[in-house]
């Protein structure tokens, strides 16, 4: 296959190059302001000049363009040392396609504009703390009461919960079906009365994650994504944007290690003349090249309409043991140096350093190391399933350790 730009994909790049090279904020610029007001400036300034979300529709606040045009600005921006740029990744990659699959013309219209431009921040309210990694074993009720749902429970490990306007979650609606056909799928307003917000402190200092408390939280029933009983449905189109977004790759790859191994010593010599080191590089060139490739495959889905599908869970079962393999062996190479995460004095500003503390996180978030190779195993190779006890039980009838 030829991977190479068509002339038009080329004048894209060329473009993309450009703007970007002329359009980066400044330091002096960026003087005081925290990370959030930092990353709302960069997500604007590519708004106003229509280099945000490339590939919605223009009605919704996107371009119109193509998957590969998305990527392609992807490539180039990632080559350049921005402001703050994760904030929106869950709302741009994974609530705004699932709204647009799901919500009505009117609520794209009203809600995806300010999520393309940044005005807007979007979170994922999924994960539950007696749930584990099993999605559908929510416990967080939502009861009709008229036109509005009652909304009680606990969420968890929710990124950017706390400076987040709105978000998307499923809840538990029917306790009496299996647990799979009693869930529907809503949107909601942070500021709704009744939402508490608790940051939960991580290995790294920082605080992007968090427990989100509901204490009879009205939800009005507009405000549902597809039918009563159907939030498992809605919820998958969530999962497999999220797959291929937290899959995609960014961040530490093999060009940093790569560098680092040129240039720091492994004994009498530079590392990158050891047989062990080049070994380790070679495996892991390999890894990301096929990555590569196998995004490309997703690529070809997206460019005829079809929605991504479980084959991305390869990009993240691959990517993210990866990563952190890369940042250990990182941390290495630099010896003593390498316990030093402080961006100002350390190798590419602490990237090894924050990267191994991230890592366990991000073989988490989206579905574990174990779940994607599960879902890798049955959906796409098309092996037999685990067998699961509660398979077809009632939802309230299936045995807990309370």
């Amino acid at each position: 296959m030829d991977f190479s730009d068509t002339s038009e994909e080329a004048q894209f790049r060329d473009q993309a190059q450009k703007w970007l090279a002329t359009n980066i904020p400044s330091e002096q610029e960026l003087k005081g302001m925290d990370h959030i007001s930092r990353a709302k400036l960069w997500e604007k300034r590519k708004f106003d000049h229509g280099w945000s979300c490339i590939s919605w529709p223009k009605e919704y606040g996107g371009q119109g363009g193509s998957a590969i045009q998305e990527v392609i600005w992807g490539q180039e921006e990632s080559k350049f040392v921005l402001p703050e740029t994760n904030i929106n990744i869950i709302g741009q990659g994974m609530c705004g396609p699932t709204m647009m699959a799901w919500a009505t013309k009117e609520q794209n219209r009203r809600f995806l504009p300010p999520l393309a431009s940044g005005e807007e921040v979007w979170c994922q309210l999924f994960s539950e703390p007696a749930g584990g990694s099993d999605l559908a074993a929510l416990r967080t009720r939502a009861d009709r009461e008229g036109d509005d749902w009652l909304v009680n429970g606990q969420k968890i490990w929710t990124s950017g919960a706390h400076y987040s306007d709105y978000a998307i979650l499923v809840l538990r609606t029917d306790p009496l079906v299996p647990k799979h056909q009693g869930l529907s799928f809503f949107f909601i307003s942070m500021k709704s009365p009744g939402i508490e917000v608790k940051p939960i402190k991580q290995i790294s200092g920082e605080s992007n994650f968090n427990e989100v408390y509901f204490t009879d939280v009205r939800v009005p029933d507009s405000q549902r994504l597809g039918e009563v009983g159907q939030g498992w449905q809605v919820a998958l189109t969530t999962l497999m944007n999220e797959r291929a977004t937290i899959g995609g790759g960014g961040g530490l790859g093999f060009n940093e290690i790569f560098s680092l191994a040129r240039k720091v010593n492994f004994g009498p010599h530079t590392a990158i003349k050891d047989i062990g080191v080049r070994r380790k590089l070679a495996d892991w060139y390999v890894q990301e090249t096929g990555l590569r490739y196998t995004g490309y495959r997703a690529l070809s889905a997206l460019s005829r309409g079809d929605l991504p599908g479980p084959e991305n869970s390869i990009g993240k079962l691959v990517g993210a043991p990866k990563t952190q393999d890369m940042a250990a062996f990182a941390i290495d190479l630099l010896d003593g140096a390498g316990v030093i995460a402080d961006g100002e004095v350390s190798e590419l500003a602490a990237e090894f350093q924050q990267a191994y503390m991230a890592a366990p996180g991000l073989r988490i978030a989206g579905g574990t190391d174990e779940v994607m190779a599960n879902i890798i195993a049955e959906r796409v190779l098309g092996l037999p399933q685990e067998v699961r006890v509660d398979k077809g039980i009632p939802f309230n009838e299936v045995p807990t350790s309370d």
